[in-house]
């Protein structure tokens, strides 16, 4: 029996025995309703014989969704065909054009641009903590168990939201309510991995392809603590991370260069200090200093880091150390550290792999990833 199929039959019976008529004519008439975005989606195209049936019998299929949605969701039983109901409702409102169109998601991005800096944060821009709320909202992924990833946005909940490797994000979880708040029709998922996307491409990095159609989930979906690094660990800790969610080694070195951006708070992870001189610009410079500087264990009362011997003030963690040691990670290192071009291109694929994963293909608002423009193209 189809998911669809397996809503259809108890909500259609539930429905009919608990809702007034009334009701159920209200739940009916969604089309009107439905679209409520900052511009208009583009008439559909002419339909070819036999399709108008099928139209309509989706958009009543989405209709079944709402009600069968609406009475499951409020029990624990339910919350899993709840999830399944969202996701299929997202696939009928594809199939029918009945959502955002690119201009609307150029708008939120434009909007998360414009909030980016800040001078009381950090080093004056929340960029770097939106790109790390983007990669822990996506690399919680299980490839075997096919859970996890960025289609539920479960780091709302806890304890997903209390992981160690969560520490701090609720500030920009909470920066980006702002966002939300006057886009309330994007769904947390696809939000916080534009945010990824647009400090990326804001703080001079490459263009990120990008495309929305993530759901919001329920506690229920959160994952469980360990699927993120450990930064005091080794080589082959990081392989079974990231081999987890289906990189291989040239792509862990990819997204490693993502540390040319933030600094480490004693407060949230424990250790201490910027990776880069300009931790709010994108550059190769991580590869750079990893590969050309000398760097020592720091000698203090936190958990062990290294620093550069020359000024004291850069910080590498063990877990990037191992790049520059491991045979298979140092030639990656090497490469990106001699070409900016090659690491731009390598970590914009990688980066958009990572932020898609755990989505269904069917949510997808467009069979190819946008590439958004820079809020000042």
């Amino acid at each position: 029996m189809s998911v669809l199929a397996a809503i259809r039959a108890p909500a259609r019976r539930n429905a009919f025995a608990t809702a007034p008529r009334a009701a159920m004519r209200s739940s009916m008439r969604m089309r009107p309703t439905i679209r409520k975005y900052s511009t208009e989606s583009p008439p559909n195209p002419p339909p070819k014989s036999g399709s108008n049936a099928w139209l309509y019998g989706s958009i009543s299929g989405a209709a079944l969704i709402s009600v069968g949605y609406y009475l499951y969701s409020t029990s624990d039983a339910g919350k899993e065909a709840a999830s399944a109901a969202k996701s299929a409702g997202q696939a009928v409102k594809v199939k029918t054009n009945l959502v955002p169109t690119k201009e609307d998601y150029q708008k939120v991005y434009n909007e998360i641009a414009s909030i980016l800096e800040d001078n009381d944060y950090d080093d004056g821009s929340y960029g770097p903590v939106l790109v790390r709320l983007a990669w822990h909202s996506s690399g919680t992924y299980d490839k075997d168990t096919k859970t996890g990833g960025s289609n539920y946005a479960t780091m709302r909940f806890e304890p997903e939201a209390l992981h160690g490797a969560n520490a701090g994000l609720q500030v920009a979880r909470g920066v980006l309510e702002k966002v939300k708040e006057k886009f309330p029709w994007i769904s947390y998922g696809d939000l916080w991995t534009l945010a990824g996307v647009c400090a990326i491409q804001e703080m001079g990095g490459p263009k990120i392809p990008w495309r929305p159609g993530r759901i919001d989930g329920f506690a229920k979906d959160a994952t469980p603590d360990g699927r993120l690094p450990d930064a005091s660990q080794g080589s082959d800790h990081l392989r079974n991370i990231f081999y987890r969610m289906g990189f291989n080694d040239q792509e862990i070195v990819a997204l490693a260069g993502a540390h040319a951006l933030g600094r480490c708070h004693p407060d949230r992870s424990g250790f201490e200090g910027p990776w880069t001189f300009s931790p709010i610009t994108f550059t190769n410079d991580f590869f750079n200093l990893l590969l050309n500087e000398k760097w020592v264990w720091r000698k203090w009362s936190g958990p062990k880091q290294l620093q550069d011997k020359k000024t004291g003030t850069l910080m590498m963690l063990p877990t990037d150390y191992v790049l520059a040691q491991d045979k298979s990670f140092k030639k990656y290192v090497k490469q990106y550290a001699e070409d900016q071009d090659l690491f731009f291109n390598d970590f914009s694929k990688t980066f958009s792999k990572l932020l898609e994963l755990g989505v269904p293909e069917n949510q997808w608002v467009t069979p190819e990833p946008w590439v958004l423009k820079n809020a000042d193209e």
